[in-house]
């Protein structure tokens, strides 16, 4: 499937090169770093003739395709509202792209050919999200889209004729199933149902014949089907049932049998699958340390990379997309210190051809390098991370500002983050934390941040501050804490719970109210539920805890300045969670200032609201912590 999300292109993660730069750079402007890419995204049509990318046109970011052979070029969207946020070839002559409204995450799914002719809606519908499950690229008349129309909860499978629009419902969901998955012939073979709990697999040889329970476990472990073997009959699935990480097995349903160790390793989780539809097999698998690597199975795959990586020595080097034939590949360059680069590569005649950088306007000799850092929390857990020092100052007794991540179940990588980039820009240290609770480093460390949230996973985050004070890094009256999402919740419960440690703080689209948070949660997360009360507390149960690591509760303990950011349509984390801390700390006399943006949902995307968001935090930074 070509799906390609596209909905931020400044939070692009990249890899880095190794370079040295020891003058101070210029200030660089602001929106330098949080502007739109220059051209992003791209993407070769099946047959290798035309490639497909977005590029800024009246300040969003829409679809444009270009000839190979001739380079001529046409827009084919024309969002003004928000950009289009992921899009893919449907044959070689049409597009299928995705859009919400207002960053209400109800996207809706449209298709319009290379001409650039009026673009369909095939999800009609207001409040529904569509997505797709399977884009069917041998069947050029249909998809599979799964929808929640009939219920705002669950989402059933339809088949969708492109031409007309028509749906037909292929199947209904009982109200339990969180996930589907089909064979390479686009028929609809697995489900993943849940009691809220306990997660189980569900299987059938063909599409007359009613799913079976293969298996079932606990959430807190991991049993998924990741691909089918090109022979319809074996498949893949990733599971920690036997060991503490994710590792890769081959996996008989017929027989209900785990077949073969393919991939494991002793201290991260498997990242993704690669395979080839040309080969039929699977080609190698990616998993991240201090930074990504590769296993490969195919010898091919594996001297294709070393062909690219001699292209690029300094750089780390992505296949992004091929054509069906794998002659022509779009290439993706990058580093900690630049966005970087696509190229088209033909194998055929080995030749490489570059066809955009994402922000050029950004040297990467100014930039700062991003290094891979560790250390142990108080109660013995060793916590992974990253340091970005600003160049061209001594890196001793630094402003710092540390960015807990969103999520929590997610991690932060080795590569470019504009906002790091900027900060270091300015002058400021910036530390990045895989507090327990982050995803990659196994289920223990995973399961430890069940119903830490305020606690021990904030304990890391403190411990991570504390380190780089007593490395001598950072200036402790200097420190700052910021986030997004879960980090945002960090941010907050920071300011609440360690009240002398910081200068300031800034909350952007956190939840202050455990309580309110977890009745205000979008309807299709609901059958999960109950896996949320387990991993963050439940409301009726765990009430005292819940009220102790709610910052709204608390907020007579803060003293420092603070700055909150929301979007008003925000699905996930509602306004609610920032008008309540807003009205708490102004009622304990605090000050605090508030940034709501009627366009906006979980997140800013359109530039112009960024614009203003990192203005505002540029100077309260400045304010508060002497950034430069």
């Amino acid at each position: 499937m070509r799906f390609l999300l596209i909905i931020s292109f400044v939070a692009l993660f990249m890899l880095p090169a190794t370079m040295a730069f020891a003058a101070l750079p210029p200030l660089i402007p602001m929106e330098e770093f949080f502007k739109n890419a220059e051209s992003a995204a791209f993407s070769i049509s099946p047959d290798g003739t035309r490639l497909a990318f977005v590029r800024p046109w009246e300040h969003r970011m829409n679809v444009y395709i270009r000839e190979i052979a001739t380079g001529n070029e046409k827009r084919i969207t024309s969002a003004t509202e928000r950009d289009i946020a992921g899009f893919f070839w449907k044959g070689s002559d049409k597009i299928v792209y995705a859009q919400d409204s207002g960053g209400d995450e109800n996207f809706h799914i449209y298709i319009t050919d290379i001409n650039g002719a009026e673009p369909k809606d095939l999800t009609p519908f207001e409040k529904v999200r569509a997505g797709i499950l399977d884009d069917l690229e041998d069947d050029p008349n249909h998809m599979l889209i799964d929808m929640n129309q009939r219920n705002p909860e669950v989402f059933d499978v339809y088949r969708c004729d492109i031409n007309t629009g028509e749906l037909t419902l292929l199947a209904e969901n009982p109200g339990s199933i969180v996930g589907w998955m089909t064979d390479h012939d686009g028929k609809l073979r697995v489900a993943i149902d849940t009691d809220g709990v306990n997660t189980s697999f569900l299987y059938r040889t063909n599409e007359s014949e009613d799913f079976r329970i293969l298996k079932t476990t606990n959430f807190k472990e991991t049993f998924d089907p990741v691909l089918f073997a090109y022979d319809n009959k074996m498949m893949y699935i990733e599971s920690n049932l036997s060991s503490d990480k994710t590792a890769l097995y081959t996996f008989d349903p017929e027989e209900n049998k785990v077949l073969d160790l393919v991939f494991t390793h002793d201290e991260v989780d498997l990242g993704s699958l690669m395979h080839s539809k040309k080969k039929k097999k699977i080609t190698g698998v990616t998993f991240t340390t201090d930074k990504r690597h590769y296993k490969f199975f195919d010898e091919d795959r594996e001297e294709l990379q070393k062909t690219l990586d001699n292209f690029f020595p300094n750089y780390e080097v992505a296949v992004s997309d091929m054509d069906d034939a794998e002659r022509r590949l779009i290439v993706r360059t990058y580093s900690d210190r630049t966005r970087g680069a696509y190229y088209l590569y033909d194998r055929k005649d080995n030749s490489i051809k570059k066809l955009a950088e994402l922000s050029p306007w950004l040297k990467e000799e100014q930039m700062a390098p991003m290094r891979a850092i560790s250390y142990k929390s108080r109660d013995g857990l060793t916590i992974h991370g990253y340091i970005t020092l600003p160049v061209g100052v001594e890196s001793k007794d630094l402003p710092l500002v540390v960015i807990p991540h969103g999520g929590p179940s997610a991690r932060d990588y080795w590569g470019f983050d504009s906002v790091a980039q900027f900060l270091a820009n300015r002058g400021l240290a910036v530390l990045n934390v895989n507090f327990r609770g982050s995803t990659g480093y196994g289920k223990e460390f995973w399961q430890a941040g069940f119903k830490q949230w305020g606690r021990k996973m904030q304990d890391d985050v403190t411990d991570g501050v504390l380190w780089t004070v007593e490395q001598g890094i950072a200036d402790r009256s200097r420190l700052a804490i910021f986030g997004g999402s879960y980090g945002g919740y960090a941010a907050l419960a920071g300011a609440t719970f360690t009240p002398d440690l910081y200068a300031c703080a800034v909350s952007y689209v956190g939840p202050s109210n455990i309580f309110t948070l977890l009745e205000t949660i979008p309807p299709y997360w609901k059958p999960m539920i109950e896996m949320e009360y387990e991993e963050i507390g439940d409301p009726v149960k765990d009430k005292e805890l819940l009220e102790e690591i709610s910052p709204v509760f608390h907020a007579e303990n803060i003293k420092i300045p603070l700055f909150i950011a929301q979007g008003a349509n925000d699905p996930r984390v509602n306004k609610a969670e920032s008008d309540q801390i807003v009205e708490a700390v102004r009622k304990a006399g605090k000050e605090v200032i508030y940034m709501v943006k009627e366009n906006e949902g979980h997140g800013f995307h359109n530039e112009e609201n960024r614009f203003d968001f990192y203005r505002q935090m540029e100077e309260f930074f400045k304010k508060y912590l002497g950034s430069r």
